[in-house]
């Protein structure tokens, strides 16, 4: 993927901290929230090649990975205003009218409003989470997240859930991505039934 690469600076680092933590469904039919089973937090996300529903499991314990950048793949997190809520539905993780992804939900927020204030000043509404399902030419267990902040009010009206989509808006400048090495973590796709099965964190 052809991504555009901003400087993060220590103050978006700051609000990024809690962005899948150091260590790491509500509404309709589409599942949205962490979860927690054992000493593991889960989470939905999309399979970036068909934008079918996965799902994510993170071990508490988890620590940033310093391994060879070459062994990461990115996991992409588009962040939707409080502007776009009407129309891109309920997200994998929401952040109104309480944070359901708490341990990394509120540093997206707050990342995205400081990066991005004429976009995200009103509110972030949630935040999805894009990436290679087990199979894709880009899986791993070393997960990079790249933010992905809409440059308008208007382009954030388009619910992103496959890598085709994104390709095409960062192609329009209607996106940029920022990757944010500093937090590659590592976790694992893993059935519906254990997120099914899994305590809703609110």
């Amino acid at each position: 993927m052809n991504v555009k690469r901003l400087r993060v600076f220590p103050f978006i680092l700051v609000a990024l901290v809690a962005l899948f933590g150091v260590t790491a469904a509500s509404g309709g039919s589409v599942p949205s929230g962490e979860r927690i089973s054992g000493q593991s937090t889960l989470e939905p996300a999309y399979n970036d090649a068909n934008g079918s529903i996965i799902y994510l499991l993170t071990p508490f314990k988890t620590t940033t990975v310093h391994s060879n950048p070459r062994a990461w793949a990115p996991i992409y997190v588009p962040v939707y205003p409080m502007s776009a809520a009407g129309s891109v539905g309920t997200l994998n993780c929401m952040h109104v009218p309480s944070d359901n992804c708490p341990d990394h939900g509120p540093g997206v927020a707050a990342a995205a409003a400081a990066i991005m204030p004429s976009v995200y000043g009103g509110g972030v509404v949630g935040h999805d989470h894009l990436l290679d399902a087990p199979g894709g030419s880009e899986f791993n267990i070393a997960w990079e997240p790249v933010l992905v902040l809409f440059t308008s009010t208007a382009a954030a009206n388009e619910h992103i859930t496959t890598e085709a989509q994104l390709d095409a808006a960062v192609a329009r400048g209607d996106v940029i991505e920022i990757p944010v090495p500093e937090l590659t973590f590592n976790c694992a796709v893993v059935p519906a039934v254990i997120y099914n099965r899994a305590t809703p964190v609110d």
